[in-house]
């Protein structure tokens, strides 16, 4: 029986990703879909985070990703770290069997474990409510996407021990590549 196997992306990965990226976002106008572009340049920025961009492989193949990346949440005169959902892609033949529930709960996991606080993603909120994200505007964050309503969407992770201090809001502040998208 083939499972699915959920793991951070390694430098073999990097082609893969992209054709699962260019197959889930393909559009008739581009050739290359900005997502693909998104995540090359990532990969080489201060917001690029190894254990956080995650794939799903089944039989081999990788047919699933998803990315969390850095941003900062300003809030008065300081800057707090926050990270970014997305892209998260599944390649069309394994859409709508659980791939990217599963890829995406794994990268969340991932991040709970190195102790990130705050995730926001700009998304299907029927999608994204699945995991516990809420609006983002209702917790205090603002973004270019923010007029969106719904689809600007937050996610406080669960604190390792104790008590920790709520999660930052303010102005989420994206990485350059993000403003191609």
């Amino acid at each position: 029986m083939t499972t699915l196997r959920l793991r951070p992306e390694d430098p073999a990965d990097e082609e893969p990703v992209a054709r699962v990226l260019a197959g889930a976002f393909a559009r008739p106008d581009v050739a290359t879909p900005p997502e693909v572009g998104l995540v090359n340049e990532l990969r080489h920025s201060e917001a690029w985070i190894p254990e956080l961009a995650m794939v799903a492989e089944y039989g081999g193949e990788v047919v699933g990703y998803a990315l969390l990346s850095r941003v900062r949440v300003r809030a008065d005169d300081s800057a707090c770290p926050a990270l970014a959902l997305g892209p998260v892609a599944v390649a069309p033949h394994r859409q709508r069997i659980g791939h990217g529930t599963a890829v995406v709960q794994a990268a969340l996991d991932a991040a709970t474990e190195l102790e990130e606080r705050l995730v926001v993603v700009l998304g299907d909120p029927t999608f994204y409510h699945r995991f516990g994200f809420s609006r983002a505007d209702r917790m205090g964050l603002t973004s270019p996407w923010s007029g969106l309503g719904e689809p600007w969407q937050a996610l406080v992770l669960p604190p390792s021990e104790g008590e920790e201090p709520p999660p930052p809001h303010g102005e989420v502040l994206f990485p350059p590549p993000w403003s191609k998208v």
